[in-house]
Parts: structure tokens; sequence; C-alpha cells
């Protein structure tokens, strides 16, 4: 039997809160902020369309996957030669486009059914997004998304992978992208008391009371490490493996303990082929609700040990952008890999005393000598995707 083929990451783009650009977004991830929701300021979709028309029948968040796209598929200069059947897309979303239903409900309400807009299923499709970035690139080969709440966008990065790896496919465009900071998803999030009251996103804080709602778009080009090699881009990062499970326990708390993340972490280090004692740093889900964030913590001391590797989550910067915030963070773990630094948790300030002793990250960068790093989402519905990076070329 053949060995896995090597997965080299070539190319990242990010649109989020705290900076449109992986320059942006790279800087923004040191910057505190407050307030909620997290929205993106100052997004212009139209560098991303050929015209006004067609930009209006694309709902924000396949604009964001579009505009990420751009940004990634530049940084990893694809030649035409490696779009077609050998190509795919694998765009996930948590929700899909809630922003235009909602907007065609009042329409339906106010104006009658025959001025509900033609393009409302296209639009609102939680697969839009990633249909919309296989027709821009020519990708003939799978276009999917995997639609598994806050784990989505992790899953897409590992599901990408493993059509490299299994010889599928020898590039795909991987990420997650999410635009529902509407007055339905504050108001139903809020009613169910999933949001900071705060309006403060501070993960495994004393004072941690709900996460902050955002938005966003990450995606990365995935490609066969050797036609990467063979070309001469540079290769920010390794995919060396992936996991996903389910906690099939809660249809939003996570199981005791974290036995479903603890099963996912090691699953994903199993299929990497190292061992906990190799990973050098964790990207925590860590989304600033009280049950999320202990039973991670759990989960971490349990596979790693105390104190393990560094922890930090971003969440305390971006908010919480659902179905994207997997993908957004596997383009920080890259970019961190790149800038040889972790970034801090930041809105943290009193680590929970009840929490495991855990090496967490807190305050400012750290200095890091890049090595396998995990990136961890877990989702409503109990889902649990775990991604292993490694060092690029």
């Amino acid at each position: 039997m053949e060995a896995p083929r090597r997965v080299a990451v070539t190319g990242i783009g990010v649109v989020a809160p705290c900076g449109i650009g992986r320059d942006a977004f790279w800087g923004g991830l040191q910057t505190p902020v407050s307030g909620s929701p997290r929205a993106v300021e100052g997004f212009d979709p139209a560098p991303y369309f050929d015209n006004p028309k067609e930009a209006r029948r694309a709902d924000r968040f396949t604009q964001f996957a579009l505009a990420a796209a751009a940004e990634a598929w530049e940084h990893a200069g694809v030649p035409e030669a490696l779009t077609g059947p050998r190509a795919g897309s694998w765009i996930s979303s948590g929700i899909g486009g809630l922003a235009t239903l909602e907007g065609q409900i009042d329409v339906l309400r106010e104006k009658g059914e025959r001025r509900v807009s033609p393009f409302l299923v296209p639009m609102m499709m939680a697969n839009s997004a990633g249909a919309a970035v296989s027709m821009r690139y020519g990708l003939q080969g799978p276009c999917e998304n995997t639609v598994t709440a806050c784990a989505a966008g992790t899953h897409a990065v590992g599901n990408g992978a493993r059509l490299i790896r299994d010889g599928r496919c020898d590039l795909v465009v991987a990420g997650g992208s999410e635009a529902a900071i509407t007055p339905v998803s504050l108001a139903a999030f809020g009613n169910m008391t999933a949001l900071s009251a705060t309006g403060q996103s501070r993960p495994f804080d004393v004072a941690r009371d709900g996460f902050v709602i955002a938005e966003g778009a990450g995606v990365l080009i995935l490609e066969e490490w050797s036609q990467a090699h063979e070309r001469g881009v540079t290769i920010l990062a390794e995919v060396l493996g992936s996991a996903s499970t389910a906690d099939a326990y809660h249809i939003t708390a996570p199981s005791p303990g974290g036995d479903g993340a603890i099963r996912c972490m090691r699953a994903a280090l199993d299929d990497a082929g190292i061992t906990a004692e190799q990973v050098t740093y964790i990207n925590a889900h860590g989304t600033s609700t009280p049950l999320n964030d202990a039973a991670e913590a759990q989960a971490v001391a349990e596979v790693f040990g105390s104190p393990g590797p560094p922890i930090s989550s971003i969440k305390g910067v971006t908010g919480h952008a659902l179905g994207a915030a997997g993908a957004l963070e596997a383009v920080s773990v890259v970019l961190s890999m790149q800038h040889r630094a972790i970034p801090p948790t930041l809105g943290t300030e009193s680590i929970d005393p009840e929490l495991p002793a855990l090496d967490f990250v807190v305050g400012s960068p750290r200095e890091w000598q890049p090595g396998p790093a995990l990136s961890n989402s877990f989702g409503f519905g109990g889902h649990n995707g775990t991604v292993v990076f490694g060092p690029g070329a």
C-alpha cells in the first residue's frame, strides 16, 4: 500500500474583523479589541466581481469567500495548468446566506410572494461560496462543503487535505466563510444565553460569560507536496493530519470532561503519525463560554498533561465567526509559523483557577520555534474537528 501523499499549504487569504488580508490580520491579532458583534468593517466586494449586479447576487458570506480565495490564489501563484479535474474546492459554512433569507422574508411579508427574489435560493445555499470559488478558478474536481456548525472550517481544511493525500486531487482551495450577524441570529443566540452580556470575548478567563459573534472567511491553498516543490513556490506549512468525532451527547453542550475532544485530538495525532510530546502549540477553540472552555481545557490536560504545550485562542480578538472560525484559526497557525510567534489570548486577564493548569499564552505574543501544532474546533451538535499542521519547507 502506497504511503499517503504529503499536503503543502502554499497560499492563505483572510477577511476578518481585525483585518482584511493576511498582513492586517496578523497585526490585528496583536491588538486588543472589545465590543459586540464583531463585523468586518470597510469591506468592498466590488474588486472580486465583474460588475455590481454580480456582486449584489452573492450573499455576503460568498463575497467574503471570494475575497479570501483571491488573496490565497495570488499568494500561491497558482498557474492555470493546475486547474481542471484534478483541482477541488471545499469551502464550508455553518449557516450560509442567512442575511439574504431574512431580507427576503421581509419582502414576502411587505410586498407579497411575487416580489421575492429568484436569486434567494442560490444566494442562501450553504454550498454557494464553494461553488462560486470553483467557477471562478475552473476547479472541476470535487466541490463540497461541510456544515458542522462551529467546526465547519476546520473540517473543510481536513477534508480538503484528505482529497490530496488520497490521490483524488493535486490542489484544493479549502476554508470557511460566514456572515450571520443578523437580527434573528443575534436574538436567537442571545435568548439561548450563548452571547456575552458584556460584549467581551475572554477565553478561559474566570469572568467569561459567553461568546461574541463575528463574521469573516479564511482560505488555504492546499497542494500535493512534490508538485509545490517542483514549481518552486514557498511551502508555508504542511497539513500533517486531521480528525473528526462526535460527542453523541447534547445538541449544544459538550460532553462531560471533553470526551469527544479527547478522542478527536488523539485521532488527529494518530493520523499525523506523531505523539502528544511532539506538539509545540495548540490553537484552542476557546469560545469564551463557560462550559466549552472548561471541557476543552480538561481535554487538553488529559491528552497532553499539565502544563502541556503553549495554548492560546484568537477569539479574544476575532470573536466567534461560527463556521468560518476554524478556517480563520488555520490561517493564524500558518501565520504563526511564518512569524515564529504565538498570538496571545487577548481579552483574558485572569485564568479561571478551576481550569487545569495549562500553559496559556496571554498578554503578549510569545516567540516560538515552529513545530507540530494543533488547531481545534468544537461545534453545536457535538461536532469535533482537529487539524495538525507542521512547518513548511
